[in-house]
């Protein structure tokens, strides 16, 4: 069964020079000014760029540039050089004619805003489908089926600082989702304003999540002054917030930079969510269903295959409660793609 197409390598082309030239523009506006240094630093056996500076009240910050890579070598060279960037516009428009996948327009105004305020930069993940868009783009695949949605969802990794990347920006995320004036209102409030769910009453096909790992903490709130932000805690959800990567957003009005899961572990992460969704959320099973088969039929077909088991492993050996969703998950997915029970994928259940 064909559940992804190629993106030619012009398309392929066109969004890598979208994605560098978001990158650039996104710095720019939020670091030009400020003097100070990029540092590169080890955390969990991974290297992370950052940029630290002191801000205009003469307190230190450090953003959060991405993983180190010839990418974002190249990245802090243009910016220490102050090299000139192109407008981010038409290198959108071009990579939309040649295939890229883009997400609805109101949707992307939210993901830009977010970005604008420094949401990902603190570390904010972009997760759900619009991730899973975003990672058939840096694949350079483009999905056929699994892509539609009328949520947009958020994860951070809250009060959890092995998982966070330590960037300690300040940011209301409340204050940038009540800018953009969309009629979005806090589902879960405290102090009068953010909550962990936005909703617009008169738009049901717009609904926002933000989402933490559940942990032992129970199923409280978690609540991040710091952000402006309250979470919702899930199962499983440290599962997607390790590893991260960046990725491109598009949108017809530009492109912005976000961190992403994982591709290998956001596929495993949607089998070990199959079997917690309620009886009422079916659809979202189903679709959930779909990205994990989109994804690994990718590392069956185009590799690594050993990033897809590695990620499968992991799972597994965090005990019992994770053995058996992943089984469950594993098994509903064979039973609609079958052609997916290739023992190399699943080598260790």
């Amino acid at each position: 069964m064909v559940r992804f197409s190629d993106l030619s390598l012009t398309a392929q082309t066109a969004f890598a020079e979208l994605a560098e030239q978001a990158h650039v523009v996104e710095f720019h506006a939020a670091l030009s000014g400020f003097p100070g240094a990029f540092h590169k630093r080890t955390i969990k056996g991974r290297e992370y760029w950052y940029f630290g500076y002191r801000d205009l009240d003469g307190k230190g910050r450090m953003a959060y540039v991405g993983p180190d890579s010839d990418r974002i070598r190249a990245l802090v060279g243009r910016f220490v050089e102050g090299k000139n960037h192109r407008p981010l516009l038409p290198l959108t428009g071009a990579a939309m004619a040649l295939g890229c996948e883009v997400v609805a327009a109101k949707h992307f105004r939210i993901i830009k805003r977010l970005a604008e305020y420094g949401f990902f930069r603190a570390g904010g993940l972009l997760i759900g489908t619009h991730a899973f868009i975003a990672i058939g783009n840096l694949l350079g695949v483009r999905w056929q089926s699994g892509q539609r949605t009328q949520d947009v969802d958020f994860a951070h990794a809250g009060k959890n600082v092995s998982v966070a990347l330590p960037a300690n920006l300040q940011l209301s995320v409340h204050d940038a989702l009540t800018s953009l004036e969309m009629g979005l209102l806090p589902i879960s409030q405290f102090d009068g304003g953010a909550g962990a769910q936005y909703r617009n009453p008169l738009d049901p096909e717009l609904r926002l999540d933000f989402v933490t790992s559940a942990h032992r903490r129970g199923k409280a709130p978690v609540v991040l002054p710091e952000l402006g932000l309250v979470l919702e805690p899930l199962k499983f959800m440290e599962f997607s917030l390790q590893d991260p990567t960046q990725g491109c957003v598009l949108g017809r009005a530009g492109a912005c930079m976000v961190n992403l899961p994982d591709p290998a572990r956001y596929a495993v992460h949607k089998l070990l969510v199959y079997g917690e969704r309620p009886v009422r959320e079916r659809t979202k099973a189903g679709k959930d269903l779909l990205q994990a088969a989109c994804l690994i039929s990718f590392f069956a077909e185009r590799g690594p295959v050993e990033s897809f088991n590695a990620a499968w492993r992991d799972a597994l050996s965090r005990g019992r409660g994770w053995q058996r969703r992943a089984s469950q998950g594993k098994a509903a997915l064979l039973s609609l793609a079958p052609d997916l029970d290739d023992r190399s994928l699943w080598l260790g259940a």
